[in-house]
């Protein structure tokens, strides 16, 4: 067997994906179909049809975030997105922490993912799994896409592009179809807000809308392949801000498609159907469509675990690149002619093995990873925003390609008080269960994280290469050809 060619860290990236590709590379990430499955069933049964005004609600929100990474990228487009931003902006052990928990949202969001692809798979296979199978299954997605992502760069942009067409079609051509042939119910449905307690923190609108929270997550990814992706500073800024907006326009019409041709609304939002969105294609569709429409989810759902492994790999090795992280020296290291960062990738992979047994071994502890992806995005999210706002407020801010024009101070004041809100309500003690523990799973889950990441910064704060990083004063740039 031989031994794969092994370079430092100071080669470079191979620059290989263009604008179109690092936008569909965000938009596997964000994917209309794994944002609109994962939340449909959720928020549907905590307020009723009147949820998808949620949608827009978040979308505006989120396309704050986005305007506010769009200058981050533009100045900095460099591997690590969120850890190098944050980093750049207040410092070495703010960034740190900052892409720490971003890293491990990725990586509890992959695992979820491919969770997901097990359960297409036992369908169209016409299989039922019991919890250890569920978690094999995903083990085995998990280990097929590891081996996509070591191939190279070119596999990959195939592969995103596809299933990019696999989305039109399960999500604007299916819900095209149901409103024109099969609706069921008047629009007038989604204006069917409860009584007075309906907008409280605590009530089935906000509830609704921490889970559509998870929905609009994955546009800064395009950030996390800047080095890869040609002409970095003007293109990557554009594949942000695109990516959540295409994929918020289709969640939105297809989400209308579905809630109007649901054949029984009052049995999906009392949680009586198992899958709503399914259920309601098979009525509409019969049972003959059923495999076909399962293979397009399954699509959506392997890219986004494809490009959850991507980002989560390559904030890594922006890690090991400044000996941030124990093993540096060999997570650094990039691999023969594709220069692909082959130990981080395989790192990755093990940590969501990890996981996926935990699933099975413990429930709790997996319902607690889950509900920390959403909470740790949004929290990952505040790092660099608030960040930007003390550099722009102690006059330190040189922007880069894109500027973004004289609404940049109030848009970005904006983003920060959405986020702030955003994280908030996710992370909100709700009586979901009767446990406590899980009412406060957000919470937890950071803890541990955090407390985790402390050990981990203690024991490599004396390696990490040092370097004024604060906005203003020295700006390092990583060696990568400009």
């Amino acid at each position: 067997m031989t031994t794969p060619d092994l370079t430092p860290a100071s080669s470079e990236l191979k620059r290989e994906f263009t604008l179109w590709s690092s936008f569909a590379f965000a938009f596997a990430f964000i994917s209309p179909i794994v944002a609109l499955y994962g939340i449909f069933s959720l928020a549907i049964q905590a307020a009723g049809p009147s949820f998808w005004w949620g949608f827009p609600l978040v979308f505006g929100g989120q396309l704050l975030v986005a305007f506010v990474f769009a200058l981050l990228a533009s100045r900095w487009p460099v591997e690590g997105s969120i850890y190098q931003w944050s980093r750049r902006l207040l410092g070495e052990r703010y960034g740190w922490f900052a892409g720490w928990i971003y890293m491990w949202t990725l990586v509890s969001a992959m695992a979820t993912v491919a969770l997901g692809c097990a359960g297409f798979i036992a369908n169209i296979l016409g299989l039922t799994l019991d919890p250890v199978g569920s978690a094999g299954v995903a083990s085995l997605v998990l280990l097929a896409a590891t081996g996509l992502n070591l191939i190279g760069r070119k596999p990959l942009k195939i592969f995103m592009t596809a299933s990019i067409c696999a989305e039109i079609l399960g999500s604007i051509g299916l819900g095209t179809w149901l409103l024109l042939f099969h609706p069921s119910n008047s629009i007038t449905v989604l204006a069917s807000a409860g009584g007075p307690d309906y907008f409280s923190i605590s009530g089935p609108f906000v509830t609704s809308v921490a889970f559509i929270g998870f929905a609009f997550v994955g546009f800064e990814s395009a950030g996390a392949i800047a080095e890869e992706v040609q002409d970095a500073g003007r293109t990557v800024p554009k594949a942000i801000i695109r990516s959540l907006t295409i994929v918020a326009l289709v969640v939105m019409f297809s989400a209308l498609a579905i809630i109007l041709a649901i054949p029984d609304l009052g049995a999906v939002a009392a949680g009586d159907v198992a899958d709503p969105v399914f259920g309601t294609l098979t009525a509409a569709l019969g049972q003959g469509i059923a495999r076909p429409v399962e293979v397009l989810f399954l699509i959506g759902f392997f890219a986004s675990c494809l490009a959850l492994q991507t980002s989560a790999s390559r904030v890594l090795w922006s890690y090991a690149r400044d000996r941030a992280v124990p093993g540096w020296d060999r997570l650094q290291r990039l691999s023969g002619s594709q220069r692909e960062p082959m130990y981080a990738l395989v790192t990755t992979t093990v940590v969501g093995l990890v996981l996926l047994l935990l699933s099975f071994v413990a429930t709790d502890v997996y319902t607690i990873m889950v509900n920390f992806t959403t909470g740790g995005f949004y929290l990952a999210f505040l790092f660099p925003i608030l960040g930007f706002l003390a550099v722009r407020l102690w006059g330190r801010w040189v922007p880069g390609p894109f500027s973004g024009g004289r609404l940049v101070p109030l848009l970005s004041v904006l983003a920060a008080v959405w986020t702030i809100a955003s994280f908030v309500n996710i992370s909100w003690p709700r009586e979901a269960s009767g446990a406590w523990y899980l009412n406060w799973s957000v919470i937890i889950g950071i803890v541990v994280v955090s407390l985790i990441g402390v050990m981990a910064y203690r024991s490599v704060r004396l390696r990490i290469r040092k370097a004024d990083v604060v906005e203003g004063n020295h700006d390092p740039q990583p060696e990568v050809s400009r």
